[in-house]
């Protein structure tokens, strides 16, 4: 699959679009499977209150519902901005066939959206972490994947 740029360029109105609109922040995220735009989103974290609610998390959701399917197979993303670390997870969970980015995470930081520390923190082991992650341990913890591994009713993602 070779990059459509007006893919790119829809993405990019978007963003920009959303902040003229006073919306949200200044993303915007397309998603394409063969050739057609079947998914837009924008940044809607602070309209909606909800801090997952990035363009891109967006618009993977519309366009699963869009086809029926909890993958992007043969699906590309485009979107105004480099992922996120939790877009990033989002999109390799999603699996589309490619993602393409206009914006680095550089330019994102000197806009004021400086995910660096997400990066680092995601390397690092849970007790390290600068947000207090501490194991519970449980006798019956594990029960609930036990029961997942013997099911005969799984859907393999």
């Amino acid at each position: 699959m070779a990059p459509d740029y007006s893919f790119m360029e829809l993405a990019v109105d978007l963003a920009m679009k959303n902040v003229e609109s006073c919306a949200g922040g200044p993303f915007g995220a397309v998603v394409v499977k063969d050739g057609v735009v079947i998914a837009t989103a924008t940044n809607c974290v602070t309209a909606t209150n909800d801090p997952t609610a990035h363009a891109e998390v967006m618009a993977i959701r519309k366009a699963c519902q869009a086809l029926g399917s909890f993958q992007l197979d043969g699906c590309e993303i485009y979107t105004s901005c480099e992922p996120c670390p939790m877009c990033l997870g989002a999109m390799y969970w999603a699996r589309p066939a490619a993602v393409y980015y206009a914006n680095t995470r550089a330019h994102a930081a000197d806009a004021g959206f400086d995910d660096a520390f997400i990066y680092d923190e995601v390397g690092f082991h849970p007790e390290q972490r600068s947000l207090k992650m501490t194991r519970l341990e449980l006798p019956r913890a594990q029960d609930h994947f036990d029961a997942w591994v013997a099911s005969q009713v799984q859907v393999k993602y």
